[in-house]
């Protein structure tokens, strides 16, 4: 598949949304995964300028046929919390309808960020699979950041969102965090077979992405071997 597959990582405020002062602070990763025979492409994590995501693919000669979402936090995908708002998957929808596809147990807090009506969310367990053409991208179901946080399997990359960085995790003091259901979630992503590269939801470190061998050995958040030693490092 590595022939037919189309990857691009993108980078908020220099990619697309260039000149959003909030895009450009928060460093964000959107991506776009597609299949170059069939022309069909999803994005994950469109906010923001959503739009220049479509445009940057359709500039590629791909077509958008869906959304994967990581989880629903209006970086993410738009929406309103804590404050402030920021355009994305709603924006999106309003240009292509395309289906949505989330993690079952996320489907209602990205309906309550985004204002995107529940029945317009795919809902998927742990270990669903969804095809771009002919490629095949296994969700993985990661709670600890929030509820329905999910990674992305494909192709010997491991698209991270917020639970894991090169260096460190995604918070768990949100509202559905959960520091303990974190801790699994890593110890179950150490244990991925193959040694995928690691593709996170911001660049938060020197490289944009890493082995997931390299990443278990230099970061912290790797070094407990217990979820009583997890406890006591992150207090």
């Amino acid at each position: 598949m590595s022939d037919r597959l189309y990857f691009r990582q993108m980078l908020a405020g220099r990619d697309w949304a260039v000149g959003d002062p909030i895009a450009t602070q928060m460093r964000n990763f959107a991506y776009l995964i597609g299949d170059r025979e069939t022309g069909d492409c999803l994005v994950v994590d469109p906010a923001y300028a959503a739009g220049d995501l479509v445009d940057a693919l359709e500039a590629d000669g791909m077509r958008l046929s869906g959304v994967l979402v990581t989880h629903h936090h209006p970086d993410h995908v738009g929406g309103e919390m804590m404050g402030f708002k920021l355009p994305g998957l709603a924006q999106l929808l309003d240009r292509v309808g395309v289906p949505v596809h989330v993690n079952e147990h996320e489907v209602k807090w990205v309906s309550q960020v985004t204002g995107i009506s529940e029945n317009d969310l795919t809902g998927h367990a742990h270990r669903d699979k969804v095809s771009v053409g002919a490629i095949d991208i296994e969700l993985l179901h990661t709670p600890g950041h929030t509820p329905g946080s999910q990674c992305f399997l494909l192709d010997g990359r491991l698209v991270a969102g917020d639970t894991l960085f090169l260096e460190g995790c995604g918070r768990t003091d949100f509202p559905g965090g959960d520091s303990d259901e974190m801790f699994r979630s890593l110890q179950n992503l150490a244990k991925l077979d193959g040694d995928p590269t690691v593709f996170p939801g911001h660049w938060y470190s020197t490289d944009p992405s890493a082995a997931l061998s390299t990443v278990r050995d230099t970061n912290y958040v790797f070094r407990p071997r217990s979820l009583e030693q997890w406890q006591m490092m992150m207090g």
